[in-house]
């Protein structure tokens, strides 16, 4: 009779079976959620994993600084060199400012010796004369390739910027006062620059 009963419900180990693996999720389940602190330090670095990403930071760190101090003492030195470079070239510069300038006056000079050997013996002083003038001539060319240019005052209006009175004397005529009269000595310019003021007469 009790076989027969089994026989006629084969569902019944199935069932059991299926309540039974329920049972263990639900322990699994209760197990998983008493213990959170179980899974948090699984899943949580060792300090042995901390100690060993340490060091790489600081090394890393450590090149940063080692290449960041390299790159400053180059610059340093590069700057330090450039100052003394500049330097001895400005201290070069003023030794020879003028050097392109006396070269060019030389002959001039050696004109003026030739003129004045010649003054000592000349009988004809008409050729002195005429030495002499072609010797100025050829100073005044030179200066004005340098940049040099003669200022022109007589008839102008009086010019503080360019001009330094001498002494105020009255107008010949009306159009004149406020003008220089007369002129002691030459203004010059340097390439449009005042070098020298013209002293000069004015009228009042």
């Amino acid at each position: 009779m009790l076989k027969n009963r089994k026989k006629d419900n084969p569902e019944e180990p199935l069932s059991e079976n299926i309540a039974q693996n329920e049972t263990e999720q639900v322990q699994e389940q209760a197990e998983s959620t008493e213990n959170p602190q179980a899974e948090a330090e699984d899943t949580a670095p060792s300090a042995e994993e901390k100690v060993e990403q340490g060091p790489s930071e600081e090394q890393k760190l450590r090149a940063d600084l080692a290449e960041a101090n390299d790159k400053y003492l180059r610059l340093y030195a590069e700057f330090d060199n450039y100052k003394r470079r500049t330097t001895k070239e400005r201290i070069d510069l003023l030794q020879t400012a003028g050097r392109e300038v006396l070269q060019s006056l030389l002959p001039v000079l050696d004109d003026f010796e030739r003129a004045m050997k010649s003054m000592e013996t000349a009988a004809d002083t008409a050729s002195v004369k005429e030495g002499i003038s072609l010797v100025h001539s050829k100073f005044k060319n030179i200066l004005t390739q340098k940049g040099l240019k003669e200022m022109e005052s007589i008839g102008t209006a009086f010019d503080a910027d360019l001009h330094e009175a001498i002494t105020n004397i009255p107008a010949p005529s009306d159009d004149l006062k406020g003008k220089v009269i007369d002129e002691v000595e030459k203004g010059y310019f340097l390439n449009d620059k005042v070098i020298r003021f013209a002293k000069v007469v004015v009228g009042s």
